[in-house]
């Protein structure tokens, strides 16, 4: 049940993922170099593992992948382990670099205008992007219709969702993503609404993007209706007589 080779490339991955997207953030990335980093990191990810792992790099996907079947449990606890590990080295990481230079990791915890104030409709926000995201993923590489693009069109939905919702709630649509960082910077961790936003809002998302992807490519009735012969009524059919036949009389 436990891949040695999984392990290593959701932990190698998360980790390069957390460590670009909250560095970028440390630094003071202009919104757009923000999106753009943490989705290329994915995009290049998802070629460098997706033939190890699936380069899920998310809870929220593995997620997905277990409620489609495609993941057992055990799987999908090792996949969550890796994946948090690595975010929390990358964000120790970062702190490190950060404190040594004088500075925080403020900057890389994903908060926005939304996080305190509205924490539902902070919530909404996070299901909604990440089910942008695992939409992508499962229609797309999943359902092999993005053949080698695949990659790349994951990655570009992932920078759009952050363009998108970035200021909103730091657009996460990643649950290692936010609670690595969280644990020197925030969110708060005491704070019932980290959870509800940013573990439960994306693990929504997973969910209603499976159900769709399911719903959309069901085609098990259209096989059943293919089956079912078509009843034609057809015309009414006039009885007709058959003229009798007269015995021959002999004579």
């Amino acid at each position: 049940m436990f891949n040695s080779k999984v392990f290593v490339a959701e932990f190698i991955g998360t980790f390069a993922l957390v460590f670009i997207a909250a560095g970028a953030g440390m630094v003071g990335a202009a919104p757009i170099a923000a999106a753009l980093a943490y989705g290329l990191a994915l995009a290049v990810f998802a070629y460098a593992y997706g033939h190890i792992s699936g380069a899920h790099l998310n809870p929220a996907v593995t997620f997905a992948f277990l409620l489609n079947q495609t993941l057992k449990w055990g799987q999908a606890i090792f996949y969550w382990i890796a994946q948090f590990s690595g975010a929390i080295l990358a964000a120790w990481l970062l702190q490190t670099i950060a404190v040594s230079l004088g500075g925080t990791l403020q900057g890389g915890a994903t908060t926005g205008l939304l996080t305190d104030k509205q924490p539902v409709l902070a919530m909404v926000v996070e299901a909604l992007l990440t089910f942008f995201l695992v939409n992508t993923i499962l229609n797309t590489a999943v359902a092999g219709n993005g053949g080698k693009f695949a990659g790349w069109v994951t990655g570009v939905t992932l920078a759009v969702a952050v363009l998108g919702g970035g200021a909103l709630t730091g657009a996460s649509l990643n649950p290692a993503r936010t609670f690595g960082p969280a644990i020197f910077v925030g969110p708060s961790y005491t704070n019932v609404y980290t959870y509800v936003i940013y573990l439960f809002g994306p693990l929504i998302g997973a969910t209603l993007a499976v159900l769709v992807y399911n719903f959309l490519n069901d085609i098990k009735d259209e096989e059943e209706e293919e089956l079912v012969p078509a009843v034609v009524e057809a015309a009414p059919v006039k009885k007709t007589r058959k003229p009798a036949v007269r015995k021959a009389t002999k004579k």
